[in-house]
């Protein structure tokens, strides 16, 4: 293929593929069939190969030619739809959210409660390149963890959202830590951060003589803990959020919290600004009021 193909092309296969005539379908496109039949060859000299076979009861189309008429009538479609699309995307109210693996199905679960009416787009990925579409205009905004923990791109707004201290999650049937240093000694501790600081964890955990081992996400945590019988540590939301009736939720080991954040370009998003405290409050899984705070 030498150039891009153009929409009368699509227009003109299309219809001599439908017809399986060029002098029907000329009739139809408002020309005559020797136009319609030398804007066909060019189109096949243009594409290096035949697309249909011409004679006098008709034309068929040969394989190139019906991929190429199926293609044309989808992308036909698509155009004729655009206008209205364009215009439903005017009247209707979007926000393009983004925001970790670990945390979606808390922020998109809260954002379809919290933002009733609105067509939240969701985009998952990891924190750096949420915070790169939220710059290139990609995102309205992206709910993160590391904003305190990354440098960010220049012009970008922060908003802290609150935090989420770490608990040690103890599912039924899984023995009771002991107490003071020697608390997890020799146990098999499951962790998970969802932000920068799960080395530190991890030696944290070690200097008290547990085994550590880094978890998936912090539902799968959760889940492989009460299947393995052992020790989660994970911040609180996610206890609250995958809350089990056998868990038992102990103060963490190890001191840490989880800042939340959300990252906008300024002005902000004016329904999520209206929406944002009790969209934290829920993803949070506590009133708002006694909220911790990085």
């Amino acid at each position: 293929m030498t150039s891009r193909l153009r929409t009368e092309d699509l227009v003109l296969a299309e219809a001599v593929a439908r017809h399986g005539s060029v002098g029907a379908a000329a009739k139809e496109l408002l020309t005559t069939q020797p136009s319609a039949s030398r804007r066909l060859a060019a189109l096949e000299r243009r594409l290096g190969t035949r697309l249909f076979e011409r004679d006098t009861t008709g034309a068929r189309p040969t394989p190139a030619g019906r991929e190429l008429a199926r293609q044309a009538a989808r992308l036909l479609a698509d155009l004729d739809a655009l206008p209205t699309q364009v215009l439903a995307a005017t009247q209707a109210a979007t926000l393009r959210l983004g925001t970790i693996q670990a945390l979606a199905p808390i922020v998109f679960t809260a954002a379809q409660v919290e933002l009733p009416g609105v067509d939240v787009q969701a985009e998952v990925d990891h924190g750096p390149v949420l915070v790169g579409q939220v710059h290139q205009g990609l995102l309205d905004a992206a709910i993160i963890t590391i904003a305190d923990q990354a440098v960010l791109p220049h012009g970008l707004q922060t908003t802290p959202l609150g935090a989420s201290s770490l608990v040690l999650v103890m599912s039924d049937g899984t023995s009771p830590p002991g107490q003071g240093r020697t608390a997890l000694a020799g146990r098999e501790v499951l962790y998970s951060s969802i932000d920068l600081a799960g080395q530190h964890l991890h030696e944290a955990l070690s200097s008290l003589g547990a085994h550590p081992r880094p978890g998936p996400t912090i539902e799968a945590s959760l889940r492989i803990a009460r299947h393995q019988k052992i020790l989660a540590l994970v911040p609180a939301l996610a206890a609250r959020w995958w809350n089990d009736p056998g868990d038992t939720v102990l103060p963490s080991p190890v001191p840490g919290k989880v800042a939340l954040h959300l990252v906008t370009r300024p002005p902000r998003h004016t329904l999520l600004a209206r929406a944002l405290p009790a969209l934290t409050a829920r993803i949070l899984g506590v009133p708002q009021d006694s909220q911790d705070t990085p």
